[in-house]
């Protein structure tokens, strides 16, 4: 069950765009081409995809390879076949998440040109953006800590 936000926080939103395709992103829930993905507290459980996510263009996955807060080479999942020119990770809404620099040294060894880690909120942003300007970008995303 996801944890939620301390009440230093923002409480309902983190990031919102209306112009997408992330619209939205809060607690455990992305909203994603007006379909919500993560955890539903009033269902108790999860919905769509889940509260980690991986995209590729407009595309929604489940990001189930993540596990703990350091990733390894092994959860960047979904990029590749072809790699995309640029991979955003959302390292969690607090930031958690560390990407050890051998990590990224062996995503660009795979032919990724440039990989961008930010806390998840402005990881979302900066897909946005990037996808907008019809750049080949992939996301991978921790919906909480």
């Amino acid at each position: 069950m996801a944890t939620p936000p301390t009440a230093s926080a923002p409480p309902n939103s983190y990031m919102e765009d209306p112009s997408g395709p992330i619209e939205r992103m809060a607690w455990a829930m992305f909203t994603i081409g007006g379909q919500r993905h993560g955890w539903d507290d009033e269902a108790g459980r999860e919905v769509g995809v889940g509260k980690d996510i991986r995209l590729r263009g407009r595309q929604v996955t489940a990001w189930r390879e993540r596990k703990g807060h350091r990733l390894s080479l092994e959860m960047v999942t979904g990029a590749w076949d072809p790699p995309v020119r640029t991979l955003v990770i959302g390292s969690g809404v607090y930031g958690r998440i560390t990407v050890p620099k051998k990590v990224l040294r062996a995503i660009r060894a795979r032919g990724i040109a440039e990989v961008v880690v930010e806390r998840t909120p402005d990881a979302c942003r900066r897909y946005n953006v990037l996808l907008r300007e019809g750049r080949d970008v992939a996301l991978l995303a921790h919906g909480t800590c």
